[in-house]
């Protein structure tokens, strides 16, 4: 029992391990964007709806949980996804890296598709991403939001996206891109560590991974596209 407790125990130290956890994580950070795209599309119903929206987030669970308390379990649960999925992703990169023993004189990319190519700058995109659209929309910080307000979620979007010649804007779409890239490559990747793929199953899932990234990126997108062309105010 012992043994098996602590081969249990060591099994993230695996690449078999890391897979697992990048798969897990990333089904939670799935999750995260379908809802997270859905709440945002709530802005192409107004101003009063959308902020009904924004301010019911903080009430979820009510009245087992307080004020925000559901959404912090939330936000806490989603970082850590994040940090572990990140740290599984580079051991990964490191570890086959060093596997290698000599350097390719010439890169073959046929069998690459251009999301695997592109997985690791694009995660590094949504990385800074992340942090400056925290920074931009949910906190407000002076300088990078030109006109915050606490209590008006929906002004906040859009004149946050308005801003700077509506640079924000062009980086949110940016940025869309490289998660649609991410959310292909990504969701195949963890059907095959979830053993859900076979000759049976390969086209299906391949269609539902380039669904699920055309969905959840073009849903992200519409919202700012409609403040740039007028059609959200």
């Amino acid at each position: 029992m012992g043994v098996m407790n602590a081969g249990v125990l060591s099994l993230y130290r695996s690449s078999i391990g890391k897979k697992v956890i990048m798969a897990v994580t990333g089904l939670i950070g799935i999750g995260y964007v379908i809802m997270h795209m859905y709440g945002n599309l709530k802005a192409f119903l107004g101003r009063d709806y959308f902020n009904t929206y924004a301010e019911g987030l903080r009430e979820l669970g009510a009245p087992i949980f307080g004020h925000s308390h559901l959404l912090w379990i939330a936000r806490l649960v989603l970082l850590a996804a994040v940090v572990l999925h990140v740290w599984a992703a580079w051991s990964l990169y490191r570890e086959a890296e060093q596997a290698r023993s000599t350097k390719y004189v010439k890169h073959h990319k046929l069998q690459a598709n251009l999301a695997a190519l592109y997985i690791r700058v694009g995660g590094v995109i949504l990385f800074v991403f992340i942090i400056l659209h925290l920074m931009h929309i949910t906190w407000g910080v002076p300088g990078v939001h030109p006109d915050f307000r606490w209590d008006d979620a929906y002004h906040n979007v859009v004149a946050g996206f308005q801003s700077y010649a509506y640079l924000p804007a062009i980086f949110y779409l940016i940025a869309m891109v490289a998660l649609g890239f991410h959310l292909y490559h990504g969701a195949w990747s963890m059907f095959q560590t979830l053993g859900l793929n076979n000759h049976l199953y390969t086209r299906p899932l391949r269609l539902l991974s380039l669904i699920l990234a055309i969905v959840i990126a073009g849903g992200f997108s519409l919202v700012p596209l409609a403040i740039m062309f007028g059609v959200i105010r």
